[in-house]
């Protein structure tokens, strides 16, 4: 009985070192949650690139030659020979009005010219007549002299009736309206049979070239205002159109709006802009060395715009999620205020994957 008992803790004994042992071997072989492995991503390095700093403004095209064709006499329009939309040469007419009144009225001036005419040619053979009868000795010198005195109140009056007569014919050419210059017809808003005066506007003529912006700067910004300054003209999507430079500056404040008008030249045809049109004008203030980061390296969240930049640490490269201020796009660019600098690597692929202190592999 009692080698029973000793073979029974024996027994026991060795079942729990078998326990032990295989309680270790467990614990030993479990398996360990393997280290996370590195995203492979691209980096970009920040770089300093002249940035500009502008202003926008809402500008008027106009053209620099740009006439409004009004009549300098009154009477009703009998031909229209244009409309909206027309190019016309120098010199084209474009209306007629009415010229029968004007007609009559020189018609009449060439009778009196030539009543007055045959007046002066009567009064010059006279005086020729009485100075050889006075130096013939059959009439008196006062004779002679009251001829030689018809004959040049005659010469005078013809010669005013003359001038009158070239006077109401040049009126003629005020019922024909022709174009100032070569350009485009504008809006027609009368009709044949209207009745029109000077203060009618029948059309507009634009000329295809020349063409300004007009841009009210505001007062406060006066002391920065200079010829030369740049100024670009871009679509409402900001699409550059045309570079140009400040080559007008107004030594006065329109009152209206409190703003200094400045003037740049456009080069382009009507073919893309057109007389009165409003575009957007950026005024370029100055230029200067800014850190640039690529669009696509820029995430956004509750309206906060960041980047991941690549960060050497104690186990090798991470990616560290950075605040940045953005400023204004330069191509597929943003121009950095705050946040960034020079030589930094941003993270420009796979973001959406990164978390802070990811880490990541760069590659080229």
């Amino acid at each position: 009985m009692a080698d029973l008992k000793k073979l029974t803790l024996i027994l026991f004994a060795v079942m729990m070192a078998f326990a032990v042992l295989a309680s270790s071997g467990c614990s030993d072989t479990q398996a360990k949650p393997p280290a996370a492995q590195p995203l492979p991503v691209k980096t970009e390095t920040i770089n300093l690139t002249p940035v500009p700093r502008v202003d926008e403004y809402v500008a008027t095209v106009k053209s620099r030659r740009s006439a409004s064709i009004q009549p300098q006499v009154d009477g009703s329009l009998t031909r229209i020979l244009v409309k909206s939309g027309d190019p016309v040469r120098v010199g084209q007419v474009l209306m007629t009005i009415d010229p029968l009144k004007q007609q009559a009225t020189v018609d009449q001036q060439r009778s009196t010219e030539a009543q007055k005419k045959a007046t002066f040619d009567y009064n010059q053979h006279e005086v020729e007549r009485q100075r050889q009868l006075y130096e013939s000795g059959v009439t008196s010198r006062q004779n002679y002299e009251l001829a030689a005195q018809a004959f040049e109140n005659s010469k005078a009056d013809w010669e005013a009736s003359t001038a009158g007569r070239v006077t109401q014919q040049r009126q003629l050419a005020y019922y024909n309206l022709t174009a100032p210059f070569a350009g485009i017809v504008g809006d027609v808003p009368v009709h044949i049979g209207d009745y029109v005066s000077p203060q009618t506007l029948l059309t507009t003529v634009d000329e295809n070239a020349e063409l300004e912006a007009y841009i009210y700067i505001p007062t406060e910004r006066s002391s920065e205002i200079r010829m030369g300054l740049a100024v670009q003209i871009v679509t409402s999507a900001g699409k550059l159109i045309e570079s140009t430079k400040i080559n007008f500056v107004s030594q006065q404040v329109d009152n209206a709006i409190q703003g200094i008008l400045v003037k740049a030249p456009i080069h382009k045809s009507l073919d893309e802009f057109r007389n009165a049109q409003l575009v957007k004008a950026r005024v370029v203030w100055s230029t200067a060395p800014t850190p640039t980061v690529p669009v696509l390296a820029v995430t956004r969240i509750g309206g906060q715009s960041f980047v991941y930049v690549a960060t050497q640490a104690a186990n090798g490269t991470i990616a560290k999620q950075r605040v940045v201020t953005l400023g204004d796009t330069i191509g597929n660019s943003y121009a950095v205020t705050d946040g960034l600098k020079p030589g930094e690597k941003v993270i420009t692929s796979g973001i959406q994957f990164l978390t802070d202190g990811a880490p990541i592999q760069p590659i080229s």
